[in-house]
C-alpha cells in the first residue's frame, strides 16, 4: 500500500482527529487570501468613470514617489494631484493614434444656495474644451462666455437654476455671480461639475501654464496607444491611465483608497500570515501529540523515521489541500465583507469595485499548504526520531520536557521583545505604537515556546491550593501537573487573543490621547476659523492687514525617504503649514531656530526627527510634496511638539501650492474682536468661528482607529476558533481518561466539576499572562507618550476582552466535557484513541 493510500485510509478513519487541523488551514486561508484579494484591488479596482468616460486615456502627473536610485521596489503614492505642463498637449497630439488631446482644468467651485454651500457631494470646476471628455452634452442653451457658467443636469435641478439665471459659485474667494449659460448632461453622479470659458477657467484654477490632466481621444482602429503614449512621455514623469485606471485619476478619494488598501492588505496580510501559521503550526503540533500511541506502536512494528514523517507530511498535505481550496473561495467572500466594513467607516467609497481573479486564492491556498506541511515537519520530528522502546515508554505520558532548541529560541525571542518594548520611549509617533504591538506578538511566540516551563512553574504555585478543592480540585491539579504541556496548548491561543486585542486597542488610545494632550496645550489660539470646503487664504491675510495675530492652518503630508546600509524605505509623514506669524497663535515648544523665518522655501522640523536624520537650523532637507514633487527646504527651526503637528511645518504658501484645493484648512487667531471675526467670516459662506477648539482635525485618526479595529477583529474571529477549535481537540481526547476515571469510582459530576476546575484555571493562566505580554509594552508606550505609566482607554473594554476569553473558554471545555461524557465507561474505555 502505498503512503498517499495509507495516509488517505487514515484520514477517513479519524475524521474526527483531522478536524482541527482541517479548520485552522481553512480559516487561516481564507484570511490570507482575502487580504491578497484587497492588495489586488488597490492596483487593479476601482469605479466606472464619469468625466473621461469618452477618453481613451488619461495623462496626469506621477503620483509615485519613488527614490530614482533605489535598488528596492519601496515607493510612496502622492495624496494630491499635481498639474502637468499645458505644452504636453501638444506633445501628445503628435503621437500616432492620437485624434486629439483635450487639456483640462480642475478646481474646486461650489455653487451657493440660499443656505450655503452646496457641499454634499465634491463638485469641481472645468474648462468647458474638456466636456468632450465625458462628453457632457449641453440639453439647454450654449457654450460659456467669460461671466457664464454650465452647470451639470443634478447640479442644476439641486439649485433649481435655469438658463438665463443668475447663481453664486465660491471657488478660492468670496463667491462671484455667473449667468448660467446652459445645462449639460452626463452619465454618473459622483461629482458635480462646473464649466467656465477657456480664460477664466485658468484663471480660477491659478495656473495658466499648468492643466490639471489631458484627455486622450484616439484614432478608429489605434491600438497599443497607451503604450506609445508611455514611450513617448517617459521623460516627463506623467502616468498614462487607461480602463478602469481612469477613474483613479478622476476621482481623488479612489485614488487614496487604491493605495490605502494596498499599503493596508500588505500589512494586514503580514499580520494575517504570521497569526495563521502559528495557529495551525499549534493546531497541528497538538493534533500529532494525541496520537503519540499510534506513532509509538508504528515505530514499535519497525516503521522506520522516515516513513513516519512522510506519513504525518502526507496526511497534513491531504487535508491542508481540501481545507486550502474551501478557504481560498471562502476568502472571496471575506473580502466583500471587509470592503462593505471599510466602506462604513469612509475608508472605501461605496460604490469601489473589488477586482477578484485566481491569483490571491491560489496564493493563499499555496501559503496554507506550505504552513502546514512546515508544522507537519517540525510536529513530526519527535515521534519520528526516538527508538520504538522509548516510544512506547512516553506514549502513556507526556515529554517532561521541551527540546533545548525550542527554549533557546524563545528565551533570544523574549529578550528580543522586551528589548523592543522600549522603542517608544525613543521613538515617539505612530511607528512607536506600531512597535509596541509587534513587541507583544514577539513576546506571544516567545511565551508559546517556553510554555510547558512557565505554565509548569505557574502551576506548581497554585497545584496546592486546588489540591484543597476536594476530590475534583485534587484531580485537576494532578492533572497540570503531570500535563503541563497539554495545558500550555489550550492556555497559547487564548493568551494570544486577550494580548493581541488589549495591546491593539490600548496602544490607539494611548497614542490618540497623547496626540490631543499635546494639541490642547500646542493651540494658544483664541478663535479657531474652519468651512465646509476650506478657508481661502484671504481670511488670514486680511486679519493680518487689520492688525490681528492669526496664521493659516494647512494640513498636508510629505513623503520622505530614509536610508539604512543598503535598503531604502519610503513613507508619507503628516505635516503643517503655518504661517511666519504663527507664533502668536501656537506653541510648538521650538529647541532651536525661530518660527518667525518660517518663510517659503524653508521648513521646520520636530526635534526627534532632525537628530534622527543629522539635522540642524541652516541644513538643507530633501523630501517630496503631498503631489510628489521634489521639495529641497532650509531648517529654519526645531521643535518638541511633533505629535500634534508632525516632523515637518512647512510655511503655508508652500503647503497650499502643492494641493488640488489651495485652500487653507483653518486660521487660527489670537485676541482679536470676534464680532468682526464673524462679519469677516460671514463673506465666505460655510466658513464659521469657533471658540477655544483644538483646531486640528482628528477624523483621519479616528479612522484609522475603526479600521485598525476592523483588522484585529477579523484576525481574533480567527485566533477566536482556533482557540475553541484548540480546546475542543484537547478536551475530547481524553475521553478515555475520563471513562477510566468513572471505572475506578469517580461521579460523573465529579469529573465535569474536574474539568471546570481547568478551564477556570486554563483561563486565568491565559488572562494573566496575556495581561502581562500586554502590559509592558503599553506602559512603556504610555510613558514615551503621555509621561505616564498607565495606558489611555476604557477599563471596560479590557474586562470586556477578559470576560469574552473567558466565557469562550470555559464554554468550548464544557461543551467538548459533555459531549465526551455521553457514552458508557466501559465502550468509550475500549474504543480507538
Amino acid at each position: 500500500m502505498s503512503v498517499l493510500s495509507l495516509a488517505w485510509q487514515t484520514v477517513k478513519a479519524r475524521t474526527s482527529g483531522f478536524v482541527g487541523a482541517f479548520v485552522a488551514v481553512l480559516c487561516g486561508t481564507a484570511l490570507v487570501a482575502a487580504c491578497g484579494i484587497l492588495m489586488e484591488s488597490g492596483f487593479r479596482g476601482g469605479v466606472p468613470t464619469q468625466r473621461y468616460a469618452a477618453a481613451d486615456a488619461v495623462v496626469t502627473a506621477d503620483r509615485t514617489v519613488q527614490p530614482p536610485d533605489a535598488e528596492s521596489i519601496e515607493f510612496e503614492h502622492a495624496s494630491e494631484q499635481a498639474p502637468v505642463p499645458a505644452a504636453l498637449a501638444a506633445k501628445i497630439a503628435a503621437v500616432p493614434g492620437v485624434r486629439a488631446a483635450v487639456a483640462e482644468q480642475t478646481f474646486p467651485a461650489v455653487v451657493v444656495g440660499a443656505d450655503g454651500p452646496l457641499a454634499d457631494k465634491p463638485a469641481f470646476g472645468h474648462n468647458w474644451e474638456s466636456a468632450v471628455l465625458a462628453p457632457y452634452a449641453l440639453k439647454d442653451g450654449k457654450a460659456p462666455a467669460d461671466d457664464e457658467v454650465v452647470l451639470d443636469s443634478g447640479l442644476a435641478a439641486r439649485t433649481g437654476a435655469r438658463v438665463g439665471d443668475e447663481v453664486r459659485v465660491m471657488t478660492r474667494s468670496v463667491p462671484a455671480a455667473y449667468r448660467v449659460a446652459g445645462i449639460a448632461e452626463a452619465g454618473g453622479d459622483r461629482q458635480a461639475a462646473l464649466f467656465f470659458s477657456a480664460a477664466r477657467a485658468a484663471e480660477l484654477a491659478g495656473h495658466p501654464d499648468r492643466v490639471s490632466a489631458v484627455g486622450v481621444l484616439a484614432e478608429p482602429g489605434a491600438r497599443d496607444l497607451a503604450d506609445r503614449l508611455a514611450e513617448a512621455l517617459k521623460d516627463d514623469h506623467v502616468t498614462v491611465s487607461e480602463g478602469a485606471d481612469r477613474s483613479a485619476a478622476e476621482f481623488d478619494d479612489v485614488s487614496r483608497t487604491k493605495s490605502i488598501l494596498a499599503i493596508l492588505a500588505g500589512s494586514f496580510g503580514g499580520y494575517a500570515v504570521l497569526v495563521a501559521i502559528f495557529v495551525v503550526a499549534s493546531t497541528l503540533a497538538l493534533a500529532t501529540e494525541q496520537r503519540r500511541r499510534e506513532f509509538a506502536l508504528l515505530r514499535a512494528v519497525g516503521a522506520t523515521p522516515r516513513q513516519v514523517r512522510r506519513l504525518i507530511g502526507v496526511e497534513t498535505t491531504v487535508v491542508a489541500a481540501v481545507a486550502g481550496v474551501l478557504g481560498s473561495l471562502l476568502g472571496i467572500a471575506v473580502s466583500i465583507g471587509l470592503r462593505d466594513a471599510f466602506a462604513a467607516i469612509g475608508v472605501v467609497p461605496d460604490d469601489f469595485a473589488l477586482s477578484i481573479s485566481a491569483i490571491p486564492p491560489a496564493i493563499a491556498l499555496v501559503i496554507g499548504v506550505g504552513a502546514a506541511r512546515l508544522a507537519a515537519w517540525s510536529a513530526a520530528r519527535r515521534p519520528s526520531s526516538i527508538n520504538p522502546v522509548e516510544a512506547l515508554g512516553e506514549a502513556a505520558v507526556q515529554r517532561r520536557d521541551v527540546g533545548k532548541v525550542r527554549l533557546a529560541i524563545g528565551w533570544v525571542l523574549m529578550v528580543v521583545g522586551l528589548g523592543a518594548t522600549a522603542t517608544p520611549l525613543f521613538l515617539r509617533g505612530q511607528l512607536g505604537a506600531a512597535t509596541s504591538v509587534m513587541a507583544a506578538l514577539v513576546l506571544i511566540i516567545a511565551l508559546a515556546l517556553v510554555g510547558p516551563r512557565v505554565i509548569g512553574g505557574a502551576v506548581r504555585l497554585v497545584a496546592p491550593v486546588l489540591g484543597r478543592a476536594g476530590v475534583s480540585g485534587y484531580l485537576a491539579s494532578a492533572n497540570a501537573l503531570k500535563n503541563s504541556r497539554r495545558l500550555a496548548a489550550a492556555v497559547t491561543p487564548l493568551m494570544l487573543a486577550i494580548g493581541f486585542f488589549v495591546v491593539n486597542y490600548y496602544s490607539q488610545t494611548t497614542f490618540t490621547a497623547a496626540v490631543q494632550q499635546e494639541t490642547t496645550r500646542s493651540i494658544t489660539a483664541d478663535h479657531v476659523v474652519t468651512g465646509v470646503t476650506g478657508v481661502s487664504p484671504e481670511v488670514a491675510d486680511t486679519l493680518r492687514r487689520q492688525g490681528t495675530a492669526a496664521t493659516s492652518l494647512v494640513r498636508t503630508q510629505v513623503i520622505t525617504e530614509s536610508r539604512s546600509s543598503d535598503s531604502v524605505q519610503v513613507e508619507s509623514r503628516p505635516a503643517n503649514g503655518l504661517d511666519a506669524t504663527a507664533g502668536a497663535a501656537v506653541d510648538l515648544g521650538v529647541v532651536t531656530g525661530t518660527l518667525s523665518d518660517l518663510v517659503p522655501g524653508t521648513v521646520a522640523l520636530g526635534a526627534d526627527h532632525a537628530s534622527w536624520e543629522n539635522k540642524k537650523v541652516g541644513d538643507t532637507v530633501e523630501f517630496w510634496y503631498a503631489d510628489g514633487q521634489k521639495a529641497k527646504l532650509r531648517v529654519v527651526a526645531t521643535y518638541r511638539h511633533d505629535l500634534a503637528f508632525g516632523d515637518y511645518v512647512l510655511s503655508a504658501t508652500d503647503a497650499r501650492a502643492h494641493t488640488v484645493s489651495g485652500m487653507d484648512s483653518a486660521v487660527l487667531v489670537k485676541s482679536g474682536d470676534a464680532n468682526a471675526l464673524r462679519e469677516l467670516a460671514g463673506r465666505y459662506p460655510g466658513v464659521q468661528v469657533a471658540e477655544r477648539v483644538a483646531a486640528q482635525d482628528r477624523s483621519d485618526e479616528r479612522t484609522q482607529f475603526l479600521l485598525n479595529l476592523i483588522a484585529v477583529g477579523v484576525i481574533l474571529g480567527y485566533v477566536a476558533i482556533s482557540v475553541s477549535n484548540t480546546l475542543v481537540m484537547s478536551t475530547a481526547a481524553r475521553r478515555r481518561e475520563f471513562a477510566l476515571l468513572r471505572l475506578v469510582g469517580t461521579g460523573r459530576r465529579q469529573v465535569v466539576r474536574m474539568m471546570r476546575t481547568e478551564a477556570v484555571l486554563t483561563v486565568g493562566l491565559a488572562a494573566v499572562l496575556g495581561t502581562l505580554v500586554a502590559a509592558v509594552p503599553l506602559m512603556l508606550l504610555a510613558i514615551g507618550m503621555t509621561g505616564s505609566p498607565v495606558p489611555v482607554g476604557p477599563v471596560a473594554v479590557y474586562l470586556g476582552a477578559l470576560a469574552g476569553a473567558a466565557v469562550l473558554g470555559i464554554v468550548s471545555i464544557a461543551i467538548s466535557t459533555r459531549m465526551s461524557l455521553r457514552g458508557k465507561p466501559i465502550d468509550t474505555i475500549g474504543t480507538r484513541e
